[in-house]
């Protein structure tokens, strides 16, 4: 009896200071991806709204931080309860866990891990912002956040990854957020666009980016923050399953990157800046649920596909008239649709499971389970968001006025602008032309 105790101790993970020095700086760079997501979207829209966007991002830093030190911590990672949502007493307000308490099975300290997947949790809803752009106020969006991490995010995150969570308990695949994050976002974000409308102007005025230089450093961003989010998922670097997931990630992101690229060429004769961002961050979407489990020959596979997908998903907003402002359903939604449900296809069995697809033997069982999971994340999101979306728009409105929304939002909700050029000698120009004007008109009349 002695001996197999001994044996057991031995067995027993112990804290790793490699793993846990790891999983913090992963986190930092997964906190990183809100600020470079809030770049991204923020260069996307025209000047008069940028800062907006900007806020959209940032304000979830605030509120979903609050909101998972409280009781989402609890809800996702708890003890599960009826395979639906978890709850545990001593993770509320993160009040009773030991500063060397380990993640059940892992080397990090539950505190390591509480506050990686807040990082998680912090960027969907900013996600969701990005198709909402010019027309929702900040008040109801901030509120809307705080009820949708609540009642969408929270609970689908234990279904995914929580212990005795449905999906989880089911074998579905979701190695960093394909379903939990990016499906359940772009849902969502077509669940309130169709609740508040279209933008004034929508299919009539021009709607460019203002800043693509923004665009290209927020896309920047993300990439190299993803490897956090990626990487990192393993919670740890023991075996090699993290080196793997680093790895796809970079050759999938340059995959869809070049895919979205040719695409573009041959159907509008031009290799745009913002098709080169948004194909990279297709490729991300992609590889996050897929690259645990496939080859980098499936993981340049996976994002060439996300990459042509996503290109022509992004014009479906024209054809089916839904205002997704900055292609959060074209890119978030249908790119994490195409990641999830390619596991069933490129798992090769031999990374992070033994669960293999349809190309390496695996028949179709991965790929049913992948569907599952894929489509009830999706309406699930889907519909309790365009609930939110419509009780707070009848309560107490989510859009701004009309001539507040032409006018531009930044001034209306933030009495700011992005760009003030009275510095730089702006302020005088209507004091300069109007003094001057009376002598270019002598001067006229002396020339004629």
């Amino acid at each position: 009896m002695a001996s197999a105790i001994t044996t057991l101790a031995a067995d027993a993970p112990t804290l790793s200071a490699a793993n846990t020095g790891f999983m913090l700086i992963c986190s930092a760079l997964v906190m990183l991806m809100t600020p470079g997501l809030a770049f991204f979207y923020g260069g996307m829209v025209r000047v008069k709204s940028s800062l907006n966007m900007l806020m959209m991002s940032f304000i979830s830093l605030g509120i979903v931080t609050i909101l998972w030190v409280l009781y989402g911590f609890s809800l996702a990672f708890g003890t599960d309860s009826g395979s639906l949502i978890g709850w545990s007493s001593d993770y509320v307000g993160l009040s009773g866990i030991g500063i060397t308490e380990l993640w059940d099975g892992y080397t990090i300290p539950v505190y390591v891990f509480a506050v990686f997947q807040l990082m998680f949790a912090v960027i969907t809803p900013a996600l969701i912002s990005g198709a909402l752009a010019d027309r929702v106020k900040f008040s109801a969006w901030a509120l809307f956040s705080a009820l949708w991490v609540t009642v969408v995010y929270f609970p689908v995150a234990h279904w995914v990854w929580g212990a005795g969570g449905w999906l989880f308990e089911l074998g579905v695949i979701d190695f960093a957020g394909g379903t939990a994050v990016h499906i359940n976002a772009g849902a969502a974000a077509l669940g309130v666009i169709l609740v508040i409308g279209k933008r004034v102007g929508f299919k009539r005025d021009p709607m460019r980016p203002h800043s693509l230089p923004l665009v290209m450093l927020g896309a920047g961003l993300l990439w190299f923050g993803w490897f956090g989010f990626n990487a990192g998922s393993w919670l740890g670097n023991d075996d090699g399953v993290g080196a793997v997931m680093f790895v796809n990630t970079q050759v999938a992101t340059a995959a869809a990157m070049l895919a979205w690229l040719a695409y573009e060429k041959l159907r509008h004769g031009s290799f745009t800046t913002l098709g080169a961002a948004s194909g990279a961050v297709a490729g991300l979407v992609a590889i996050t649920p897929s690259g645990g489990s496939c080859s980098p020959l499936g993981a340049i596979a996976i994002g060439a596909i996300a990459g042509v997908v996503c290109a022509m998903a992004v014009g479906l907003k024209y054809k089916f008239g839904y205002d997704d402002s900055l292609d959060v359903v074209g890119v978030h939604l249908v790119g994490g649709v195409i990641g999830s449900l390619l596991v069933g296809f490129f798992a090769t069995g031999g990374v992070q499971s033994d669960a293999a697809g349809l190309f390496y033997g695996g028949g179709l069982e991965q790929l049913g389970k992948q569907a599952i999971g894929v489509f009830s994340v999706l309406a699930y999101s889907l519909v309790v968001s365009a609930i939110l979306a419509f009780l707070l728009d009848k309560t107490i409105g989510m859009r701004v006025t009309e001539d507040d929304e032409v006018s531009g939002i930044d001034q209306v909700e933030h009495a700011e602008t992005a760009y003030d050029f009275s510095g730089a000698g702006g302020g005088a120009s209507s004091r300069s032309t109007a003094s001057h004007a009376p002598a270019a008109a002598a001067s006229k009349k002396v020339d004629a």
